[in-house]
């Protein structure tokens, strides 16, 4: 018999004894190994044996000897692949856990030796890339050799596989796994003009990564029913899955947290001026403040190396609070539905103060007093005044009930405006910063573009704040259909909302007006009148805050509808009050001064007044909107002979009386309109309206205003709500 076949023979022997005598067959094979020592099947059949019964040392000292003795055998390599496969593995099953344990009785040498000849056998950049990230990791020593190459690849192969996004498996392999351990080991040479590209390939990755948005997230989410999408249940419970990465692998931990520490690696390595110890981010823009007063005195090279400095860390200063900002106001961008109790906020003009024009005016001198009548009165300072808001402090009225954060967050708004300033004050920043937002497409980024459009708002800049609004539809259009329910709409709303308060800002009341009317077809009713209850009118007039510049108002009907009607209300009142006639303005304003009555109770005796002087009064919308009790009672008084029987046209020419118009079909469903009936107080009261007009007077007058005291008890939201609607021509006409 040959060798060969004596080899066979034992190697089939033992096989057959592995099942009845485990130590027989064994023994077979020691045997078999000593005549023949250099006979790969008899080595391959002993670890076999060794391997199933998981005895880990025996297993990885065989392994070793056929790593060591038979290098080229392809049955070895694929041995070690598996081993290696199960390395790189997230699992925690038995046979992995075997495996991994295998790897670790063989020496250290070996194990280098093992990775560096499985790497070079794969032909999948990122297979290889996953196996040369375990040898860096497992032999920080062999960074010195590897891990610029590595990083370098993984660059390469991002470009080549024409990756769209910065959030791709090749990026994250470099940002996150490779990048720390070049930079933090300092027997690794690199070249600052390299570091600085890597900083840039980190910070757009996590900034990606952080702000990426839920739109995006579900299409990874094919397998998904659409439905499903919608639920939060099933949305919440979705991890974001980087394509060719494990879950696991997805997954990011303190991805600021990260790229602050690359940001410091990086500043030590190319010699910034830095702070010892942890810094805020406030501490971080006033340190950059400081440097900037002092770049022109230092020579070309530091000029270069501080310029990065302060680019590099005001912009990640700018786009985390950014960020923070935006996440805070607008949560559904990048949490998606699984958080509904988050209301959106939304920045606009505070106009609270519509009311209190007439308290002001009295302690105004004389000629300012004939100024502001005569003169068309601004809220803000337009674009084109010198005076602009831009480089004043504003105050932000937030409800802390509606953001509890609110300090937080607006101090993350602050600090992210603060660094925009600065990296535009020099036109050096101006240029390397605007290089990298071009490379990094932020004109698409829709979260920033909000932020933006806030910003230029709080700096007073309107005509800029409209157009930015306009590139915000746009971006909103070029994305793929929200997956959330309302979502785009919610975003058509804010929009309008900010057109509105900015054409405002601007003197542009028909356009602000526009706006509102448009908007008015998204409320959602019925809205309780956030007033006092008509029944029980105040006498003390309710405390509340003047002076303050702007406002973050949640995205609510509730919210909303009363801001729009304080904008209509500012735009009518100006037309009013001036000194020629417009009793269609006048009237307007009085419909909506019934909104928090008696909040506007000095503005509606000014107008009460301005009749007077007139002797008439026409506007034959009246009956149809005006419930309040206080007013309809004035109304009255002025036709008797006490109030100076002034001529009143109240009524529609057509003769009719009070019947409500019908608002168009789906704007105001059926249920939402009240009952006709008066309150026990309103009737009380019908006596005092109608006494003295009884007698000597139009029969459809009092009865009108009988009819209308029983109107008294009708939603006030609904009713102005409907005035909007019906009435948009007429309103929009008034202004033009």
């Amino acid at each position: 018999m040959s060798a060969q076949g004596d080899c066979e023979f034992l190697v089939q022997r033992a096989r057959e004894l592995v099942q009845q005598d485990l130590w027989a067959a064994k023994a077979w094979l020691i045997t078999a190994r000593s005549l023949y020592p250099a006979d790969f099947n008899i080595q391959y059949e002993m670890y076999t044996i060794e391997r199933n019964a998981e005895r880990t040392a025996t297993a990885g000292r065989l392994l070793y000897d056929m790593f060591v003795n038979f290098p080229d055998q392809p049955v070895v390599w694929r041995e070690i692949s598996i081993i290696t496969s199960a390395l790189r593995n997230d699992s925690q099953d038995k046979q992995t856990q075997f495996l991994r344990s295998l790897f670790e009785t063989l020496p250290g040498r070996v194990q280098c030796e093992m990775l560096l000849k499985v790497t070079e056998q794969c032909f999948n950049t990122l297979e290889r890339s996953e196996m040369l990230l375990l040898l860096l990791r497992r032999f920080p020593e062999t960074v010195v050799q590897h891990g610029v190459g590595l990083g370098e690849a993984l660059l390469e192969a991002e470009t080549i596989e024409e990756q769209e996004s910065p959030v791709n498996c090749f990026r994250k392999l470099f940002v996150c796994d490779v990048l720390p351990l070049i930079i933090n080991n300092h027997d690794v040479r690199l070249p600052a003009n390299l570091l600085y590209k890597y900083l840039n390939k980190a910070a757009e990755f996590y900034i990606n990564y952080v702000t990426r948005s839920t739109q995006i997230e579900s299409q990874h989410q094919g397998a998904q029913e659409s439905s499903d999408l919608m639920s939060p249940s099933k949305r919440s419970s979705q991890k974001y899955i980087i394509e060719g990465l494990t879950e696991k692998s997805s997954q990011i931990v303190d991805p600021w947290e990260r790229l602050f520490k690359i940001l410091n690696v990086v500043g030590m390595r190319c010699e910034w001026q830095m702070d010892k110890g942890r810094r805020s981010y406030g501490d971080i823009l006033h340190r950059m403040k400081d440097l900037c007063r002092y770049m022109t005195n230092f020579d070309n090279e530091a000029h270069a190396k501080y310029k990065n400095q302060v680019v590099y860390s005001t912009m990640l200063v700018f786009f985390k609070n950014a960020f923070q900002y935006v996440n805070s106001i607008q949560p559904s961008l990048f949490q998606g539905p699984n958080a509904p109790s988050q209301v959106p906020l939304v920045l606009l003009e505070d106009v609270s103060n519509v009311y209190g024009d007439v308290e002001i005016d009295r302690n105004k001198h004389i000629h300012k007093k004939r100024k502001l009548a005569e003169g068309r009165e601004k809220t803000m300072s337009s674009d084109d005044e010198d005076c602009s808001a831009k480089g004043r402090n504003r105050h932000i009225v937030v409800n802390k009930a509606e953001l509890a954060n609110s300090i937080e967050v607006l101090e993350s708004f602050k600090l992210a405006r603060e660094s925009w300033e600065l990296l535009y004050s020099l036109e050096f920043l101006d240029k390397e910063f605007t290089r990298i937002c071009l490379a990094w497409k932020t004109d698409t980024w829709l979260w920033l573009r909000i932020f933006l459009t806030d910003m230029i708002i709080y700096q007073g800049q309107y005509k800029k704040a409209i157009a930015s609004l306009h590139h915000l539809a746009a971006l909103q259009g070029s994305l793929p259909q929200p997956q959330i329910t309302g979502q785009g709409t919610l975003e058509h709303q804010r929009a309008l909302i900010q057109l509105a308060t900015c054409h405002f800002a601007l003197g542009e009341y028909r356009m602000t007006c526009e706006k509102v009317l448009d908007l008015m077809c998204y409320m959602v009713l019925p809205i309780q009148d956030g007033g006092k209850s008509q029944e029980e009118p105040s006498k003390i007039k309710p405390k509340f805050r003047k002076g303050s510049d702007l406002k973050l108002l949640p995205c609510t009907s509730k919210a909303i509808m009363p801001y729009c009607l304080h904008l209509m209300l500012a735009c009518f009142k100006l037309r009013a009050f001036t000194d020629s006639r417009d009793d269609m303005a006048l009237g307007h304003v009085i419909v909506l001064l019934q909104q928090e009555w008696p909040r506007g109770e000095n503005l509606f005796l000014k107008a009460v007044n301005k009749i007077c002087q007139q002797g008439n009064f026409q506007y034959e919308n009246f009956f149809n909107y005006v419930t309040n009790i206080d007013m309809l009672e004035e109304f009255a008084y002025l036709r008797t002979q006490e109030g100076g029987k002034i001529h009143l046209e109240l009524l529609p020419n057509q003769g009719m009386l009070i019947k409500p118009s019908s608002p168009p079909m789906g704007l105001l469903q059926q249920e939402f309109l009240p009952v006709l009936q008066p309150s026990i107080q309103t009737a009380d009261r019908h006596h005092t309206v109608t006494r003295g007009i009884t007698k000597g007077v139009k029969e459809d007058f009092r009865l009108a205003m009988e009819r209308q005291v029983s109107r008294c008890g009708e939603n006030l939201m609904v009713v102005l709500h409907r005035f909007c609607i019906n009435e948009k021509i007429l309103l929009l006409q008034t202004l033009a």
